[in-house]
């Protein structure tokens, strides 16, 4: 998600907005005796535990808790009778949520009226229950205590379970930053803010419905939020988080709290800010928990620079790409924007053989420089009218290890290399400058072998006037299996017939009514 930052300022908010929970402990109460259900209900009015109110659910039978515990998977405790429907309905809701859901989370309490028919040491040797209570023991203080024991062992498996689960995100995450991009950036920072919600106690991602937590980063006047701890309906909170975030780094003056319960951590490389973690914890934080928030700001920050050195060292190899490809383009005029378009073609072609969009990316950029050898030809021969001598035709094809000699000081520029060297090699072999079967090439160099010669087909060159596109077409299906890679072949055709080189080629046409020689 990208937001554009705005101006500085916002509002803080009100008393009355503080004072609103958003936070709840669902308690499911399953008994066929509706007073039993309201006298839980009475007992526990005003109950709190970490600031959080209990939001209580009701079944009559285990039927109707199925459906709600179908429907929460957020549920705190289930407070279940055994004796409804039949004499071991609560039992065996119990295996329904413990196997059934594969639910190890919620607390489960048997609260019985007739113990006779479920012993108390048989059910707790044999179903996975978390406490055992008849209802005549079971009074408003030892409710009390029973719910907040419960509460508390929750909560504790729940901050477990998220850090569990984002250490797994952080793990899973780390190799791909040695070969960083914005998905597993993504997936880091997704992990870093799932550790960050378990340290702080954040209610469960699945009923957050605003913004409990985010990380993002700053890219000049833009706002990248990098994950979130839950969705973003609430459109005038979150801005109101971000703007008041963002204004706290530019000024550098981070006040000790942003709304009522919100801490903010900037996140820091060589000394100045790239971004933020924004947290609301349900609780007050010790200062160990606050050391351990910023020791994971920390980690957040080195995975961005990392993430910049990375950009850095990207932009210089598409540079240098960018700048051998213009001065192969200088050196030979005639032949227009021909590299621009074999970077489309090639790209293209490539994604229809289900090459993903990334990795055909990287082939349209190393495509722009199959002819850069070119710069050692000499001008009388690039440029010569007509056909060229036999000789001339030597010296032409010199250009494939001209460009192969260039490439072949980074290996960065391998696959850039190969497709320089061997792009004029034939399928069944006879082509130069070794004449071994295409079939025995990289599939970039077998694409650039097609495009390169039907564009240059349908451009008009010192030695010929352009093609018709029907004819050039006709030709490259007729070289299949000859010339050309077959399944190369077809991939360019249906892009071809369907339309979709249309803008591609629309370069052609200007190319071939300018100057042959500027």
């Amino acid at each position: 998600m990208k937001l554009i930052r705005n101006q500085p300022g916002s509002e803080t908010p009100t008393d009355s907005e503080a004072a609103v929970s958003r936070h709840t402990w669902k308690i499911l109460v399953v008994d066929d005796e509706a007073d039993m259900r309201t006298l839980t209900r009475l007992n526990l009015k005003g109950f709190t535990f970490n600031n959080q109110e209990l939001q209580f659910l009701e079944a009559a039978s285990a039927d109707e808790a199925r459906h709600l515990l179908r429907t929460h998977d957020d549920i705190a405790i289930a407070l279940l009778d055994v004796v409804m429907e039949t004499d071991d309905a609560g039992l065996r809701l119990v295996e329904f949520i413990r196997n059934e859901l594969g639910n190890k989370m919620t607390r489960l309490i048997i609260r019985t009226g007739q113990p006779g028919v479920a012993p108390e040491r048989y059910v707790i040797d044999n179903f996975d229950i978390d406490d055992y209570k008849d209802k005549t023991e079971l009074t408003a203080t030892r409710l009390y205590t029973t719910v907040r024991s419960a509460l508390k062992s929750y909560r504790d498996l729940k901050t477990i379970d998220l850090n569990r689960i984002g250490l797994a995100h952080v793990l899973n995450a780390a190799p791909d930053l040695y070969r960083i991009s914005n998905s597993s950036l993504s997936t880091f920072f997704e992990g870093v803010l799932t550790q960050i919600v378990g340290l702080c106690n954040l209610a469960e991602m699945s009923f957050i419905s605003t913004i409990d937590g985010m990380v993002a980063t700053f890219d000049g006047q833009t706002v990248n939020v990098m994950a979130t701890t839950g969705p973003t309906s609430d459109h005038h909170r979150f801005e109101e988080i971000r703007q008041q975030c963002s204004a706290a780094i530019a000024s550098g003056r981070l006040p000790e709290k942003i709304r009522q319960n919100g801490i903010i951590i900037p996140l820091m490389v060589g000394g100045r800010p790239v971004g933020f973690i924004y947290v609301e914890p349900t609780r007050p934080l010790s200062s160990a928990d606050i050391d351990l928030l910023k020791i994971m700001a920390q980690q957040c920050s080195s995975a961005l620079e990392n993430l910049r050195l990375h950009l850095d060292l990207h932009n210089a190899y598409d540079n240098a790409i960018d700048m051998l490809a213009d001065i192969a383009e200088f050196k030979d005029k005639t032949t227009g924007q021909h590299i621009r378009r074999i970077d489309n073609y090639s790209r293209m072609v490539a994604g229809e053989l289900g090459i993903p969009e990334g990795e055909a990316a990287l082939f349209g950029k190393a495509s722009r420089l199959h002819d850069v050898g070119k710069i050692g030809i000499p001008d009388e021969i690039l440029r010569k009218r007509g056909k060229l001598t036999a000789e001339e035709f030597e010296i032409m094809k010199m250009h494939v290890t001209i460009g192969a000699s260039i490439l072949s000081h980074d290996r960065s520029l391998s696959i850039a290399r190969e497709v320089a060297l061997s792009h004029h090699e034939r399928w069944t072999g006879g082509g130069y400058p070794s004449g071994r079967p295409s079939s025995e090439t990289s599939l970039l160099t077998r694409i650039v072998s097609v495009v390169d010669v039907f564009d240059a087909l349908i451009s008009r060159r010192p030695y010929k006037e352009p093609w018709p596109v029907a004819d050039a077409a006709a030709y490259i299906e007729g070289a299949a299996g000859s010339q050309f890679d077959p399944a190369v072949v077809a991939a360019f055709l249906k892009l071809l017939r369907n339309g979709q080189f249309d803008e591609v080629m629309a370069s052609v046409h200007s190319d071939n009514q300018a100057p042959l020689y500027p």
